[in-house]
C-alpha cells in the first residue's frame, strides 16, 4: 500500500517483555549471552541492517529499559527511537508497543511485531512482510509442521480427541506484521469485549486477535525458517550458540574497488602467517587497496608465532613505522595428523603452541594497539572444529579452541571498542594442506584468494564475535566474491 506522499514507513517492534522464568535465571532471557552478545542483540542488529526497516521500538521487560538502551548504544543500532516498558502480559505490551507507534506521528505506518528471541530472523523473511503489506494489512511468517500435531481431551492431555491434517497446520513464528490501523482496530474490539479482558478467551499472538475480531481482513502467510527458532528453555540457548558457530555471517561486500580503496587506504594491517596461502593473498590484496601491510612469519622475519618476543617485536615494528594498527590477523598454523597415542611429544608440543597459544599470545600483545585504533584481531579455524575426528585430534581441539576464544574475547573487548572474529573456510587450497594431503581433484578446493578477500569484507565490517563460514560458490552463480575492478 502507498499513500500519496509514498510507501509507507516501515516501523519493527522488538517484543522484549518476557521474564525469564521458564529459563530458570535472574534475568530476562533476551538478556542471556549468545555467541559473546545479548540474545536481543544479535535480533536488532538484523533489523537495523535491514534496509526496509525505518525505525525500530523495543518493548523491554519492566525493570530493565536501562539495560536495554545500554545495548542499543553498544551496538551502534541507530534506528532505534524509544525503549518503552512492556507490561505484565505479551498482550499488554503490544498494545504499549502500539501506542508508541501511533505516537510518533499518528500517520498510517506498517508495524513488524518481532520477539526478541528470534536472533535467527533473516533480511529474506523481512523483505518478504515488507512486501506483502504492500497488498495485505496482515501478514504471519509460518512453516510446515513436521510433527503430528493432536488434539486432546482437557489440559491434563491424556486422551487423543483428533488428529488434523497436518498439510494444513503451521508453526506460527514472527514478525507478525500489519498497517497501524489495523492492529488498533483488532486491539480496540478486543478491549471491549468483557470475555477476552476478564480473560475467558486467550490470545497468545496480534494474528490471533486480528483473526477473531476482524474476520473480513485476510492474514497473508509468508514461509519462515527452520533457524527463525524462538529461544525459550535452556536446551535453546544451547543450540543457538551452536547455530550462530554454524551459520553463515558473511559481510555484504562493499561494492567497488574504490569502496575497498576508501576502507583502507592508511590503514595498517599485521599479519602474522603472511608469507604464503591465504595470509599473503590478505597482504596483496590489501596492499592493492591502499593499506600498508606488514607480514611475519617464520620463513621471512625470523618470527615464531609461539614465541611472545617474536609477536611484540613484530607489533612494535608495524606501530613504530605507521604510528597505527588498525587490524591483527593470525592465518599461521601447523597440520599434524595420525593418531594421539602415536604421535611424538615435540609434536603434539608444537602443534598446541603454534594452534592455539598463538592466537592466545597474538590477542593479549595486539589489544594495545588495536584499543588505540578501535581496530579488530581477526582469527582463523577450521570445518573440523564442529567435531572431533580421528587422526585431528590436535587440530580439531585446538581450533575448536580458537573459535570459544574469538567469541570470549569479543565479549571481554567490547568495552574497549575492540572486535574480534574468526574465519572458517572450507576445504582450501594452500601449501599447509598440500603438504598434509599432496595434490586433489581440482574444484573440490576454496581459493585461498576467495578466502582471503571475504577476510578483507569481515575486516571492514562491523561484525563482532561472528565466526564466518567460507564455502566454494557454484561457478554458474555469478557469485564469486570478487568486488569491481579487483580481478
Amino acid at each position: 500500500m502507498s499513500t500519496s506522499q509514498g510507501p509507507l514507513r516501515n516501523v519493527a517492534v522488538i517484543l522484549a517483555g518476557g521474564t525469564g522464568q521458564r529459563m530458570g535465571m535472574a534475568i530476562p532471557k533476551q538478556l542471556v549471552k549468545v555467541a559473546g552478545k545479548p540474545i536481543m542483540e544479535h535480533t536488532l542488529q538484523v533489523f537495523q541492517s535491514a534496509p526496509q526497516i525505518d525505525e525500530i521500538i523495543i518493548a523491554m521487560a519492566p525493570g530493565f529499559a536501562a539495560e536495554a538502551a545500554e545495548i542499543v548504544a553498544r551496538s551502534g543500532c541507530t534506528k532505534v527511537s524509544r525503549v518503552i516498558e512492556g507490561g505484565a502480559t505479551r498482550t499488554e505490551t503490544t498494545m504499549r508497543a502500539i501506542d508508541a507507534v501511533a505516537a510518533t506521528g499518528g500517520a498510517e505506518v506498517n508495524v513488524l511485531f518481532h520477539d526478541a528471541v528470534r536472533p535467527f530472523i533473516d533480511h529474506h523473511i523481512i523483505q518478504d512482510c515488507v512486501q506483502a503489506l504492500e497488498r495485505y494489512e496482515a501478514v504471519d511468517v509460518a512453516i510446515p509442521s513436521a510433527d503430528t500435531i493432536i488434539t486432546v481431551d482437557d489440559y491434563r492431555g491424556t486422551v487423543i480427541k483428533g488428529v488434523p491434517r497436518r498439510d494444513l497446520l503451521r508453526r506460527g513464528q514472527t514478525p507478525q506484521c500489519f498497517r497501524l490501523s489495523t492492529i488498533r482496530d483488532a486491539y480496540r474490539l478486543a478491549m471491549a469485549d468483557p470475555d477476552f479482558t476478564a480473560g475467558r478467551i486467550s490470545a497468545t499472538d496480534d494474528c490471533s486477535i486480528v483473526l477473531r475480531y476482524l474476520p473480513d481482513v485476510p492474514i497473508f502467510v509468508v514461509p519462515g525458517s527452520e533457524q527463525n527458532m524462538k529461544v525459550t528453555h535452556p536446551v535453546d540457548v544451547f543450540l543457538a550458540d551452536k547455530l550462530f558457530q554454524l551459520s553463515s555471517h558473511n559481510p555484504p561486500p562493499p561494492g567497488t574497488l574504490d569502496d575497498y580503496t576508501a576502507r583502507l587506504t592508511g590503514k595498517t594491517i599485521a599479519i602474522f602467517g603472511g608469507s604464503y596461502g591465504i595470509g599473503a593473498d590478505i597482504a596483496e590484496l590489501a596492499r592493492s587497496f591502499g593499506a600498508r601491510v606488514f607480514t611475519f612469519s617464520r620463513s621471512t622475519t625470523g618470527t615464531h608465532v609461539e614465541n611472545p618476543a617474536d609477536i611484540e617485536t613484530a607489533l612494535a615494528k608495524a606501530h613504530g613505522e605507521t604510528g597505527r594498527i588498525d587490524y591483527v590477523v593470525n592465518t599461521a598454523g601447523v597440520l599434524r595428523t595420525g593418531r594421539l597415542d602415536e604421535t611424538d611429544a615435540a609434536v603434539i608440543e608444537e602443534s598446541l603452541r603454534i594452534n592455539y597459544l598463538a592466537p592466545v599470545t597474538i590477542a593479549r600483545a595486539a589489544l594495545t594497539y588495536l584499543r588505540q585504533t578501535k581496530g579488530q584481531l581477526l582469527l582463523y579455524t577450521s570445518s573440523s572444529y564442529t567435531r572431533g575426528r580421528a587422526g585431528y585430534s590436535l587440530y580439531s581441539s585446538a581450533k575448536a579452541a580458537t573459535v570459544n576464544l574469538t567469541q570470549a574475547l569479543a565479549d571481554e573487548w567490547i568495552e574497549d571498542g575492540v572486535r574480534v572474529n574468526c574465519i572458517n573456510p572450507e576445504r582450501t587450497a594452500t601449501p599447509m594442506r598440500s603438504r598434509a594431503f599432496g595434490e586433489e581433484p581440482a574444484g573440490t578446493l576454496l581459493s585461498s584468494r576467495d578466502v582471503a578477500l571475504t577476510s578483507i569484507d569481515v575486516l571492514i565490517s562491523d561484525l563482532n564475535g561472528h565466526i564466518i563460514d567460507i564455502r566454494r560458490q557454484d561457478p554458474l552463480s555469478g557469485d564469486a566474491p570478487t568486488p569491481q575492478g579487483a580481478s
